[in-house]
């Protein structure tokens, strides 16, 4: 799958998510990489380049404090990593529904969820 098209699934699954969920989420974006940089690799201790699928980086939701958003800020970055993603899936259908896994994953570490209340929520 090319990246553009990849990057559109995400898009479209991002905004399949249930309004109710999406309208709790504010200042983060959806990126779409190929791999992990160094540094990403690094926060989490990924045991290889090739091992993660996605990377939430910013402020959870549950660590802002009334100060946030008072100063200026940079988004929250969600990081979907193209290569990985279809290396664990075969066919566009089966990408799709790892995309929105992945996805709504990386989603419950911005709400403040830790990786193994994630995983119980089956993520």
């Amino acid at each position: 799958m090319d990246f553009s098209e990849f990057e559109r699934i995400a898009e479209e699954e991002y905004d399949a998510l249930p309004e109710g969920f999406k309208s709790r989420i504010h200042n983060v974006r959806v990126i779409v990489e190929e791999l992990p940089r160094d540094d990403q690799l690094r926060k989490v201790s990924a045991a290889s380049r090739y091992s993660l699928l996605g990377l939430y980086e910013g402020v959870p939701l549950n660590h802002r404090n009334t100060g946030y958003g008072t100063y200026p800020i940079v988004p929250d970055t969600i990081t979907l990593f193209k290569h990985n993603i279809e290396s664990v899936v075969a066919g566009d259908v089966r990408v799709r529904v790892k995309i929105r896994e992945v996805l709504i994953h990386e989603i419950g570490h911005y709400f403040g969820m830790t990786e193994d209340e994630v995983r119980k929520a089956g993520y």
